[in-house]
């Protein structure tokens, strides 16, 4: 991570420390507690690389995400309204507009390309089946629109609610269930032509 994040990472025993509920530690922060917020990076930072990286696939960008995100919860500490939403919320909601912001202009690749297997290698079906197949699927996930992906990743991957997932994406609660359907059903088919590509490869 960057230098901001390794900090709140070398001094998790002092942070360990610091107790109490977010809207505790933002309150702290209005009066530039540096240690709250260090508590407060320490107890989200996990969860908001996770949710980038899921979106993105790329450590480095993910990383830039989540480092920014942070520093707009420092630099906007004096505006937190306590009662506007709860900061897990405002975290990921900062997150996916900012990777939805980095997908606008980057073109990705969808699935590396795979390696044959030497002809000596034991289990060879049993390597390509897992690699190809169950390896998939955060590529199959990242070829999805993006839309579709954050509501996968914050519902599956986060295990909001529904209402959760559409105040974080800014919309209704019928959209969320309709993305999440469409982005189901889309995985399951490319799930589906990968293991057909593998099968058709392996002669069956």
């Amino acid at each position: 991570m960057n230098k901001m994040l390794s900090v709140a990472s070398r001094t998790s025993t002092a942070v360990s420390a610091v107790a109490g509920s977010d809207e505790d530690l933002l309150e702290r922060m209005r009066c530039d507690d540096v240690e709250a917020y260090r508590a407060l990076v320490e107890r989200h930072i996990d969860h908001a690389y996770a949710v980038a990286m899921r979106i993105l696939k790329n450590p480095a960008d993910a990383e830039d995400v989540t480092q920014d995100a942070f520093v707009k919860a420092w630099v906007n500490r004096q505006r937190w309204d306590a009662g506007r939403a709860k900061f897990s919320t405002w975290l990921y909601r900062v997150i996916v507009n900012r990777c939805i912001d980095k997908q606008r202009l980057v073109k990705t690749e969808w699935l590396d390309d795979v390696e044959e297997p030497a002809a000596d290698v034991d289990d060879a079906v049993t390597v390509i089946h897992r690699q190809r197949v169950y390896g998939r699927l955060d590529d199959a996930l990242h070829r999805l629109p993006t839309q579709q992906r954050v509501a996968l990743v914050l519902s599956y991957y986060e295990d909001l609610s529904n209402i959760e997932v559409a105040d974080v994406m800014g919309t209704t609660v019928s959209a969320v269930e309709s993305l999440l359907k469409r982005g189901r059903k889309r995985l399951r088919d490319l799930l589906r032509q990968v293991e057909n590509d593998v099968r058709v490869g392996l002669g069956d």
